[in-house]
């Protein structure tokens, strides 16, 4: 399969080629110059077997079936369940990967399709990412002690949770860890000015590693199939917190392939572009604002160029697909709290504003709604413990991590300072 820009005016290229070259050079975002297909799994199929379906028919061209069925195999080697929360409302826990985010889905496939054309070129690069919160620690634990890959992770000091750093900072080894004086913004302005400087001396090839790379988004959408392999209903509300947007493209990728869902809601926080538009607004990126949900905390969502080429610029189509719900960090600890008083389900704050957003979609459309839970609660352990008024257990993955040292550099907000980082 070939590649496209969302832009349209880069010549198309081989998964290989995307899969290194970040964005593509007309600044628009890779995507797959076709959607193929896909027949549902049958019910109660597995994880891997519904994977390995999803995987053959978008890669299967590239990738020969042994080393797709490893690929999937290796990176899929914990369990994502879909959790009944209360009547009609169930959540897809894709917090069950080493660390504890759904982003270990994409990441850990992304790093080992990668490896494996790197093993057939002899090639060694260097992984450039910026995080908001979990992208970061996902991608350094997918890319950890890979042979011939380095890894530089950016995130903004002082606005990611300390487990969410310490996932980042106490690897050592292959991952390097920069903590920027500044907002998620302003590491993701920063890794754009490296991507596009043609004069950085660099002795390997940059590439990247967030939502902006279609390796990592595409592997996303297996677990939207995997949702109508456990669910008896035929077609459910899909509720997505959303940042960057690459969660959600994923699933809209889905539905265009043939995941039959009824409507999706892109559920934020306060950083509400996308859901200001959706009502009626204009589109208007603006700085982010720091919330409790702070993997959300994105004023700027790279993924909304690929869902304006999905669906041909046209807005009317995007609203019949995509509800808006747009929530303070009031009314995400208030559902916190609720939840768990009326059922015991705990939420982090990103989930919560994923029930928030199946709560709003279920006014306008019939049930039954899945909420994408996108990461333990106990990453966020001081606000979960705080909204529901218990104490919570730290699982092993994140235990292990409190008493290791930190290894990181503090930098500005200036991209010079990265690149002097990257060329020392």
């Amino acid at each position: 399969m070939r590649y496209l820009s969302t832009r349209g005016t880069s010549p198309a290229i081989s998964l290989e080629e995307a899969l290194f070259a970040g964005p593509a050079p007309d600044g628009g975002l890779y995507v797959p110059e076709t959607l193929p297909a896909i027949a549902p799994s049958p019910k109660g199929a597995s994880l891997n077997e519904t994977a390995l379906r999803v995987a053959t028919a978008l890669f299967g061209d590239d990738v020969p079936s042994s080393a797709l069925e490893a690929i999937v195999r290796e990176s899929l080697d914990f369990p994502i369940p879909l959790a009944r929360v209360e009547e009609g409302i169930w959540s897809l826990e894709l917090f069950h990967g080493p660390t504890l985010a759904f982003k270990d889905v994409g990441a850990r496939f992304m790093a080992r399709l990668m490896l494996y054309f790197l093993r057939r070129r002899s090639r060694e690069v260097t992984v450039l990412v910026a995080t908001s919160g979990d992208t970061g620690s996902a991608v350094a634990s997918a890319f950890h002690d890979l042979e011939g890959i380095e890894v530089v992770v950016l995130f903004p000091r002082g606005k990611v949770s300390v487990l969410q750093r310490k996932l980042i900072t106490t690897l050592g080894g292959n991952v390097d860890a920069l903590a920027v004086e500044g907002s998620f913004d302003d590491c993701q302005r920063m890794v754009k000015q490296a991507f596009a400087d043609r004069d950085l001396p660099l002795g390997r090839s940059l590439v990247s590693a967030n939502s902006i790379n279609v390796g990592r988004l595409l592997p996303q959408t297996f677990y939207y199939f995997h949702i109508a392999s456990q669910l008896d209903a035929s077609e459910a509300l899909i509720s997505t917190p959303s940042g960057n947007f690459g969660n959600l493209t994923a699933g809209l990728f889905a539905k265009r392939m043939g995941f039959r869902a009824r409507r999706f809601v892109a559920a934020t926080n306060v950083n509400d572009v996308v859901p200001e538009h959706l009502a009626g607004g204009p589109y208007r990126p603006r700085p982010s604002i720091a919330t409790l949900s702070n993997a959300m905390d994105v004023g700027d969502p790279s993924n909304w160029a690929r869902i304006l080429w999905l669906y041909r610029g046209s807005l009317e189509e995007i609203r019949r697909d995509l509800l808006g719900s747009a929530h303070t960090d009031k009314e995400t600890l208030e559902a916190m709290r609720d939840v768990f008083a009326r059922t015991g389900y705990i939420l982090d704050p990103h989930s919560a504003i994923a029930s928030l957003g199946a709560l709003r979609g279920l006014r306008e459309e019939r049930g039954p709604a899945v909420l994408l839970s996108t990461a333990h609660p106990a990453k966020f352990r001081e606000t979960v413990e705080g909204a529901i008024g218990r104490s919570i257990d730290l699982p092993p993955a994140l235990a292990r991590v409190l008493g290791r040292p930190e290894e990181l550099a503090m930098i500005p907000a200036e991209y010079q300072a990265l690149k002097e980082h990257l060329t020392r």
